[in-house]
């Protein structure tokens, strides 16, 4: 059975790093987008960081320069190592595979929380 579990979430002051964890499991035929998607209290789900089978990355604007997103060789494990962190990127924060890279997101983790404070 596949599965995603994340871990590394927290609270941190503005200007802070945080790095956040996936463990993916039970994918035995594989997939092709992997990726972090957050969502703010009272906002729409926003994806922030993906990458491909063929190692192309995607980040969304307000994130570029601040966060990296990595995964290990065997595409077991997902990070995302977030830099100067900002009241705005507070948030629940979602692992997810995309099995067809067709744009729908086909499973999800349960979400870790990350909170910044000004």
């Amino acid at each position: 059975q596949e599965q995603l579990v994340e871990s590394g979430g927290g609270s941190v002051q503005a200007g802070g790093s945080l790095t956040l964890s996936c463990a993916a499991s039970g994918f035995i035929h594989g997939f092709d987008f992997m990726g972090w998607l957050r969502q703010a209290p009272g906002k729409e789900r926003e994806e922030v960081a993906h990458i491909e089978a063929d190692g192309t990355i995607s980040y969304i604007a307000s994130v570029k320069g601040r966060f990296t997103i990595s995964q290990d060789n065997a595409r077991n494990t997902l990070y995302l190592q977030m830099n100067s962190l900002r009241p705005e990127d507070t948030g629940m924060y979602y692992c997810a595979v995309d099995e067809l890279g067709d744009g729908e997101w086909n499973y999800w983790g349960q979400g870790t929380q990350v909170t910044v404070s000004s």
